[in-house]
């Protein structure tokens, strides 16, 4: 799956092939795999943890945020 992973500064992350995302929701943590239904969620300030098969994961800090997830792409709107 695509995903980009935006700041109001700059851009943390923008690739494809993305095996696993997992995020820090308000409610609590979850993960998003490839043909993920369609969402919009709430996130609270956490590590976004990003696995692209055969690489080691990547972790980025944020202070809350938005995401949406729409036909294998995955948007992250973060602070």
């Amino acid at each position: 799956m695509k995903l980009n992973i935006i700041t109001p500064d700059n851009v943390l992350y923008n690739g494809e092939n993305v095996y696993l995302v997992q995020l820090p929701g308000i409610d609590g943590s979850f993960e998003i795999m490839n043909s993920h239904a369609p969402l919009i969620s709430v996130l609270r300030k956490g590590k976004i943890k990003v696995v692209v098969k055969g690489t080691d994961p990547k972790y980025f800090d944020v202070n809350g945020g938005v995401i949406e997830v729409l036909d294998n792409k995955v948007l992250i709107l973060a602070e």
